[in-house]
């Protein structure tokens, strides 16, 4: 189970938060509070939790206890475009003569490239897959690198995560369909697991 942080200001504003350590929004507290009446009676063997202060708020107000603090699910490294909006590069980059700004594509200035992220990603999941022999595992995180571990999950590239839209305190469910890796429900209000 992937759970993205309930909302902090810059998420609210679409700036891009990778190694900013902001707090959650009453709002976002709300969000992941909100959570652990749907996750109840769902009892992951694992909960792994990026170190990111609005990463391990949200698993702490869903009620995912004992978290394992994983540096692999910080959020991408945005670099020079840490706490700018994709738009605002982008109206920089035309002025300049220079053409849009694809972070999936692009990687960040300054930041992590889409390589460094996916082998990040793939070393995590080879690591959850030991965990997972155990029961289900509950990853909580941030919008960009879930969408990177679902991509890699599936076995795409990095870049497939660009359509998989993920939204502030959302859950998502990745498992198998006879055996073959899959999404079992993306994006969702907080409905518990069944695989």
């Amino acid at each position: 189970m992937l759970l993205r942080h309930g909302e902090t200001e810059w998420s609210r504003s679409h700036r891009h938060t990778g190694g900013t350590d902001l707090p959650l929004t009453p709002a976002g507290e709300a969000a992941a509070s909100a959570l652990r009446s749907r996750l109840a009676g769902w009892s992951p063997s694992a909960v792994v939790v990026s170190p990111l202060l609005r990463a391990r708020r949200t698993a702490e107000l869903a009620g995912l206890t004992d978290p394992i603090l994983d540096d692999r699910l910080a959020e991408w490294d945005y670099g020079e475009f840490e706490g700018r909006t994709t738009a605002d590069v982008n109206a920089e980059r035309a002025a300049a003569g220079q053409q849009p700004w694809v972070l999936w594509r692009d990687g960040a200035p300054g930041g992590e490239s889409p390589d460094r992220v996916g082998a990040r990603v793939d070393a995590l999941l080879a690591d959850v897959g030991e965990l997972r022999r155990d029961g289900d595992v509950a990853l909580v995180a941030h919008a960009h690198i879930l969408r990177v571990l679902a991509a890699r999950w599936l076995g795409q590239p990095v870049s497939f995560g660009a359509s998989l839209v993920l939204d502030v305190a959302r859950v998502s469910v990745l498992g198998h369909e006879h055996d073959w890796p899959a999404v079992l429900s993306w994006n969702a209000d907080g409905v518990a697991p069944s695989a």
